[in-house]
């Protein structure tokens, strides 16, 4: 609507604009959204071992060529999860460079698209909504904090959420119900190809939805199954095809035993859920917490109300909110396998549901003093996290290995520790894992095994390559360097230990016509 211009007695208040107020308001809630996203993301090094990981595979993607078969090292594959997130990191890298802030970028895109997703969600589901949802998304603390770290995370809940907002848009739109659809059923594939199964876990809230509101499930119907099945398939075909048994791999260990086992080691107790998930419930909504609570507190009377269709069809988006949350939180507590990440793609609904109770208490979005205050403090977290002295920033290792091993180094070898994968990326070069002993042949994993290689073959190896840097704990480092003579070989410290490891190099025997660079004469 246009405002006519009217003339206005000296002291009288002028009619505002409200569409300039909005737009206004919008480019700044944008600004304020990718200030958020982007500041700080490069200023701290890949901790391991998440980020040092995920960035290890993608980069040996992006190096070798072959972006079929995800990779740890040379010669050893990485089956965890499916390529989406190697392929969107190294894409990353490589028109970017090898920084750590190419590596986070995808992780801080997918914020970028939740927080849009949350506000086109928002305006359909509850008008007037919108902006409360995403301004609640945006300032979360763990969105927030996820889309710093470079995990598979991020993408699933974009990829998933992308479904819900096409399934929604196809119910209530009454627009290209057929489109909507397809669109849910590319994001069910992307989310498949992050995460294999798990990305499919908003399909049964969908389901339940349709059956509870209308007793029907219109749109899931072949052709979109079909299209999902191309997009999702053929790389799994490929890959399993190429690798007998990768197929009962995928379906027993990254399945089967992280749900009803806990293999893992990630919190598989009977009181597990209770551990990690209240505290990232009530922490990680900060600081919108207070209103879930109202919300969790109103829900036994909106359940008891659902029991009816009646109930039911007349707040048909309260109870998609509820069960967008409530399903997939109880499969993540069946599970054995816990981690607060796992949680992630709740946190869009969570957001909604904060603004649609702030509406029903008809309590307006915060002021902006508050806002710009708790902006403040999730940046000056971002920046403290990048002077946090923790042995997990691979960016410092990188440090402590150019000190004591000046030049290139092409390799940095492991002997039974903890594998900094994150000095792939620092160091650009190769990170190898390795045990004393060799494993016997029927022993061995054939899918993702402890170590790439023994100590013997390792040094027979490394013999040829003189830019190899080895690491191992300080306790060990006399057994370690034993075994080492006994095979043939020289291992010489470089220095001082760094946080309780020596780093070192090999010889042969044989080569030594003098002293050593960098020996410790003592």
């Amino acid at each position: 609507m246009r405002f006519l211009r009217l003339h206005h007695p000296p002291g009288a208040v002028r009619p505002v604009d409200l569409r300039v107020v909005r737009d206004r308001s919008a480019w700044g809630f944008a600004l304020l959204c990718i200030l958020l996203a982007f500041a700080f993301l490069g200023s701290r090094g890949l901790w391991d071992p998440d980020e040092g990981r995920y960035a290890n595979v993608a980069l040996n993607m992006l190096d070798s060529g072959d972006w079929l078969n995800p990779k740890r090292s040379g010669d050893v594959g990485h089956w965890t999860k499916p390529p989406l997130t190697y392929w969107a990191i190294a894409a990353s890298v490589g028109v970017f460079g090898k920084t750590a802030a190419a590596a986070r970028l995808p992780a801080a895109l997918c914020y970028l698209l939740c927080i849009w997703l949350t506000w086109r969600i928002g305006r359909r589901l509850a008008p007037g909504c919108e902006r409360t949802a995403a301004l609640a998304y945006a300032t979360m603390l763990l969105p927030f904090g996820a889309s710093q770290m470079v995990t598979t995370d991020f993408l699933l809940a974009a990829f998933e959420t992308l479904a819900v907002w096409a399934f929604v848009e196809a119910r209530m739109s009454g627009r290209h119900p057929g489109a909507w659809g397809g669109l849910m059923w590319v994001g069910f594939a992307l989310a498949f190809l992050t995460k294999g199964p798990p990305g499919l876990l908003p399909l049964p809230v969908l389901l339940a939805f349709d059956w509870l509101v209308w007793r029907r499930h219109p749109g899931f119907r072949l052709w979109g199954l079909s299209l999902f099945c191309l997009l999702a398939l053929p790389w799994f075909v490929a890959v399993v095809a190429d690798n007998p048994g990768l197929l009962e791999y995928f379906v027993g260990d990254e399945v089967v035993n992280r749900v009803v086992t806990d293999k893992f080691g990630r919190h598989g107790q009977w009181y597990g859920w209770l551990l990690v998930y209240a505290p990232t419930l009530v922490v990680g909504t900060m600081p919108w917490s207070p209103a879930l609570w109202r919300w969790l507190r109103a829900l036994p009377a909106d359940l008891q109300r659902w029991r009816s269709v009646e109930g039911r069809q007349a707040d048909p988006a309260a109870l998609f909110l509820a069960l967008w949350v409530l399903l997939p939180l109880l499969v993540f507590c069946l599970a054995q396998s816990r981690l607060p990440l796992y949680l992630l793609p709740l946190f869009v609904p969570l957001a909604l549901l904060v603004a649609v109770q702030r509406r029903k208490e008809h309590r307006p979005l915060p002021r902006w003093p508050w806002l710009a205050a708790w902006v403040v403090v999730l940046l000056a977290l971002k920046l403290a996290a990048s002077f946090w002295p923790t042995h997990k920033d691979a960016s410092q290792w990188a440090v402590a290995i150019h000190e004591r091993a000046p030049g290139p180094v092409h390799e940095v070898i492991f002997v039974e520790d903890m594998t900094r994968y994150g000095l792939r990326l620092h160091l650009d070069a190769e990170i190898e894992k390795i045990g004393l002993d060799p494993v016997p042949a029927g022993a061995r994993a054939r899918f993702n095994p402890v170590d790439d290689e023994d100590l013997a073959t390792e040094l027979a190896e490394a013999a040829d390559q003189p830019g190899a840097v080895w690491i191992c704990k300080q306790s060990r480092w006399p057994g370690i360097r034993l075994r080492i003579a006994a095979l043939g070989f020289v291992a010489t410290p470089l220095g001082t230990p760094y946080r309780g490891r020596v780093i070192f190099r090999t010889r042969p025997v044989a080569a030594l016509s003098g002293p050593v660079a960098g020996q410790d004469r003592h």
